[in-house]
This record gives C-alpha cells, sequence and structure tokens, in this order.
C-alpha cells in the first residue's frame, strides 16, 4: 500500500497584540473564530470538504473548553465538522497539527483545520477551593439559616479567600517559568549580552519580515465587537538595539540576566493551518506547500532544566527523519526566552551533552545563525501559548516555497518539562 501523505495547503493567523490591549474584548474562541475564518475565506474552501477541527489551547474558557468545536459552531461549518481540543503547554498548537497529519494519514479524514489560539487577557481568575467548597449548600440551593452562618464562619480569615493572581509557574515545583529560564542560563554560561543581542536580532528580522511582506499572506485582520479592526502585530520593534535593551532591569532575580526585553511577552492571538491529503490537494487545485517528515515529544524532569526539551526532541526528530542537522535548510525554535534559545544551541553543539543526554558520541551540531528564525520569533512577534507551534509551521512551509528550500526543522519548549520537534519538507 502506498502511504498517505497529509500536506500543509495554506495558514493564517490573527495580529500577535500585546496582552490587555487592541484585543481584550475578544477572548481564545473569538480569536479562533477569526483565524479559521480568515483561513477558509482565503483558500476559498467549500466548507463540505472540511472534516474536523484540532485545535490547542493553555488558559481553556472552563465553561466551554472544547474550544475547537465552539470555533466550528460559532462560524456555522456544518454540524458534521467535528472537532476537539488539545493541550500541551506551548507545544498545543503543534500538537493539534500533528494530531491532525496523523488522522488524515490513517485514512481518517482528508481535509483538516488544526491550530491554536489563547487570550492571556480574558484568563478566568479562580476562586479558591475553600471558598467553593464552603459555597456549595448555597449553590445548590439547600442551605438552612444555620448553613449560611456555617458558610460565613468557613470564610475567615479573609486573606484566605481573596482571588490569587494567575502566574505562569510549575505545579510541582512551584519555580516560575522565567526563573527556571534564569537557571539555565547560568548554567549554561549565557551572557545577558548574549541575550540582548539575540533579542535585537530577533526583533529586527521580524521587522524586516513585515517591510517585505513576508507576512501579508499570514496575517489577517480581527474585527472587534464595535466594527473596528486590529491589522497588524503590535510588539515588534523595529527600532530597538542592545543600547535600549541592556538598560533594562532584570525581571526574575535581582542580579539576574533576564529582562522583558530578552523574553517573549504576554500575548493575544491565534493561528490555523489548512491540511490535506496529498490527493484531495490535487482534486480540489490546491498546491501544497510541505509536508511532515517526522516529529517528536519528550519530557524532562521540570527541576533540571525546565525549557531544555527542544535539545532532546530535536535530535529525535531529525533521526526519525534520517537527517542530521546539517541537513535542514532552516531551523525555527520558539523563543520564550532568549536565554532558552541559546541554552538550547549550547547543548546540541555539546559532546558532553550528547553522551550523557543522549547517548551519543559526537554532539547534535551547531546551528548557523544565517538559517536560525530567519523572521524572528517569540521575543520579537509575542507568544499565544496555543497559537505558536501553528504559526511557525505556516511560516516555515511558506518559507520553504518561497525559497525553494527543502527542509525545516522546527524546535518548542513547554511547560511541565515538555519538549516537541519536527521537520518540515517542502512538496514540489
Amino acid at each position: 500500500m502506498t502511504k498517505r501523505r497529509a500536506v500543509v495547503v495554506g495558514g493564517a493567523r490573527t495580529p500577535f497584540v500585546r496582552a490587555f490591549g487592541k484585543l481584550l474584548e475578544v477572548d481564545t474562541i473569538g480569536l479562533g473564530v477569526s483565524a479559521v475564518g480568515s483561513l477558509l475565506r482565503e483558500s476559498e474552501l467549500d466548507r463540505r470538504e472540511l472534516d474536523g477541527i484540532v485545535w490547542g489551547g493553555v488558559i481553556l474558557p472552563g465553561l466551554a473548553p472544547n474550544v475547537g468545536r465552539e470555533i466550528a459552531l460559532d462560524l456555522r461549518l456544518p454540524y458534521s465538522v467535528e472537532a476537539f481540543t488539545v493541550t500541551r503547554a506551548c507545544a498545543s498548537g503543534l500538537q493539534a497539527i500533528t494530531s491532525a497529519v496523523s488522522a488524515i494519514e490513517r485514512g481518517d479524514a482528508d481535509v483538516m483545520i488544526a491550530g491554536g489560539s489563547d487570550s492571556t487577557s480574558n484568563a478566568e481568575i479562580k476562586l479558591p477551593q475553600k471558598v467553593v467548597h464552603a459555597m456549595a449548600p448555597l449553590a445548590f440551593g439547600k442551605a438552612t439559616p444555620a448553613d449560611v452562618l456555617g458558610v460565613v464562619s468557613q470564610l475567615l480569615p479573609i486573606s484566605e479567600i481573596l482571588p490569587k493572581r494567575p502566574k505562569i509557574a510549575e505545579r510541582t515545583t512551584g519555580q516560575v517559568m522565567g526563573e527556571a529560564a534564569e537557571e539555565m542560563a547560568r548554567r549554561n554560561g549565557v551572557s545577558r549580552e548574549a541575550q540582548d543581542d539575540f533579542a535585537a536580532r530577533s526583533h529586527h528580522r521580524a521587522a524586516a519580515a513585515v517591510r517585505s511582506g513576508r507576512f501579508d499572506r499570514e496575517v489577517f485582520p480581527v474585527e472587534l465587537p464595535r466594527g473596528e479592526r486590529v491589522h497588524a502585530d503590535d510588539l515588534i520593534r523595529a527600532d530597538t538595539s542592545v543600547d535600549k535593551l541592556e538598560k533594562l532591569r532584570p525581571v526574575f532575580a535581582k542580579d539576574g540576566t533576564l529582562t522583558a526585553g530578552n523574553s517573549s511577552p504576554l500575548t493575544d492571538g491565534a493561528s490555523a493551518v489548512l491540511l490535506m491529503s496529498e490527493e484531495k490537494a490535487k482534486a480540489l487545485g490546491y498546491r501544497p506547500l510541505a509536508a511532515f517528515r517526522s516529529w517528536s515529544y519528550v519530557g524532562v524532569d521540570p527541576g533540571d532544566q525546565l525549557l531544555m526539551g527542544p535539545a532532546l526532541a530535536m535530535p529525535l526528530a531529525l533521526e526519525r527523519a534520517g537527517m542530521t542537522l546539517a541537513d535542514a535548510d532552516l531551523v525555527d525554535m520558539h523563543e520564550a526566552f532568549a536565554a532558552q534559545v541559546l541554552s538550547v544551541l549550547a547543548m546540541l553543539k555539546s559532546r558532553a551533552f550528547a553522551k550523557e543526554r543522549l547517548g551519543r558520541d559526537d554532539a547534535v551540531g551547531e546551528v548557523d545563525p544565517e538559517r536560525l528564525n530567519v523572521h524572528g520569533g517569540s521575543v520579537a512577534i509575542g507568544h499565544p501559548f496555543g497559537a505558536t507551534g501553528a504559526r511557525m509551521v505556516t511560516t516555515m512551509a511558506n518559507e520553504l516555497a518561497l525559497r525553494d528550500e527543502q527542509t525545516a526543522l522546527l524546535g518548542i519548549c513547554a511547560a511541565g518539562g515538555l519538549g516537541a520537534a519536527a521537520v518540515l519538507e517542502r512538496v514540489s
């Protein structure tokens, strides 16, 4: 039997916007509706051809956690378009895509949309469980006057029932992600200067991509409730410099090296990818951009270099693709922090790391800076947690076609000590 191959036909995303900014009034479902709606319009896909949606998210709405299905319903897609939602922290968007690819290559579907969204601006503030447990008799309408008095006594002291500010912290270690990245910088000898230089380059490359029109085929406006539109990314700083960045104070430690300038900002946005079987794409008259040669997901100890996952996942994806690092024409890594990317790069070129962590005698290799994150990354563009994987797939699929290159290696770190990677190949 000839193996079915799933192909990337196109992608679309919303502008990536600073949290609590221009997209404040659009929740994660609304962002997904905007991205998927733009993808459907641009591709001119007959909605009856769509089999399903796989969606990724991290900050899921409590009353409607299956965001993918809500997107399908809000867009009034045929009810037969099934949908499910996945969460794998910052790798959720890539997980959604590889899940859809698997479905197509198994023969379960011919046409799928996959991607992800997150609205940090609309994160729900959780009540302490103490309040939930105490209020349960009242909520179910079974409370007596004595119960009411009992509830009041259970809610004291007031300091224990106040909602707590959400933070991106590891449940198992209590450490926030920036603190973990600070440890990585220290352990891998990554200097503040190197981080600021990397961050400036990310902004300059992203700004160049905007000026050249490179993102025009990917970014589409979001319509706000009052009819206004948000047209463009608003986090990219074309005029930033190492001199400007070095004036910023450390955020996660008094003597630290991570700042708001060399870390990815809290961001609202969504991104979607259209996938088809190669045969279906041909039958419908679409020109495929790329296909997945391989992917991998790994886990590491969250207490030991939390964000090192790509250093293990990327070599594994290369191995599964029958490639070496030198064979990849482009490398695209999620920039949670400049320190994290630079640490992973150091690990990849370390023979000691290869021997200890990968069981290999030789280092994976050194990434040429000229082929790494050629249009910038999350430090400059922003990072809506569930959307970044789909943004990366869209940009790299387009870039392979535009450059007439053959392969791109993707790497993503994620909370929980997770790492993800994939190898995209151009489809002629």
